[in-house]
């Protein structure tokens, strides 16, 4: 199965009957998981030009993490193949050995994009920098 199919939310989950949603996150559209009249609209941006500027949620953290999900998903699809393959390697190399506490996007751009070029060379280090493109990045 390719990522596109296999890699659109996180967590699909049934809630409540009556609940109208899909999942707690979206990773191909961040921002569609739910729309709800007691949850409320999922609030994840998909693209820096939505980034949300705030003090609550730590800086943002949750509700920003849509641009890096989205970010994700354009890699495994660049990537090909099974997502854990090639783009799970590379978030979880970089997100447990290179990330630091402080990161922000562009320590994220350049730390998976050198993980890939580490793991898998060239080629796959463009598919990263692409993926960030297409989310602002």
């Amino acid at each position: 199965m390719s990522a596109k199919r296999n890699l659109a939310y996180i967590a699909p989950l049934r809630f409540v009957k009556g609940v109208a949603a899909q999942a707690v996150r979206s990773m191909k559209a961040p921002g569609t998981a739910y729309d709800d009249p007691v949850l409320g609209k999922d609030p994840q941006p998909e693209h820096m030009r939505d980034y949300v500027n705030t003090v609550e949620d730590n800086g943002g953290v949750h509700i920003n993490s849509g641009i890096a999900n989205k970010a994700f998903y354009e890699a495994a699809v660049r990537l090909r193949g099974y997502a854990w393959e090639k783009a799970g390697l590379i978030w979880y190399k970089t997100l447990c050995d290179r990330l630091k506490p402080l990161a922000n996007f562009a320590d994220a751009v350049r730390l998976t994009s050198a993980v890939a070029k580490e793991l898998f060379g060239a080629a796959e280090a463009k598919a990263v920098k692409e993926a960030w493109k297409a989310v602002g990045l």
